[in-house]
């Protein structure tokens, strides 16, 4: 896995309008600080997730990251999160 300068981001508008169609009343409200949390929390998943399959392949002896290294470290990984 190449490693890059770019960092993850992920855009508040998304975020903010994938948490508010999870809302079952349309008079809750969503906060920016609340936006702002959970795509931190997004980075940190993608980043950590990127890095275990990362670790999973090298273990495996493998050059590159398939989506088999990623579904053997993502039960673990949801159960951290």
């Amino acid at each position: 896995m190449a490693e890059k300068d770019e960092e993850i981001c992920f855009k508040k508008d998304t975020i903010s309008k994938l948490l508010s169609s999870l809302f079952k009343e349309d008079k809750t409200k969503l906060s920016g600080d609340a936006v702002l949390l959970m795509a931190e929390m997004l980075k940190v998943f993608v980043q950590e997730a990127a890095v275990r399959s990362q670790k999973q392949a090298e273990s495996e002896d493998c050059d590159q990251v398939d989506i088999e290294h990623f579904e053997k470290i993502l039960p673990q990984l949801l159960l951290d999160f």
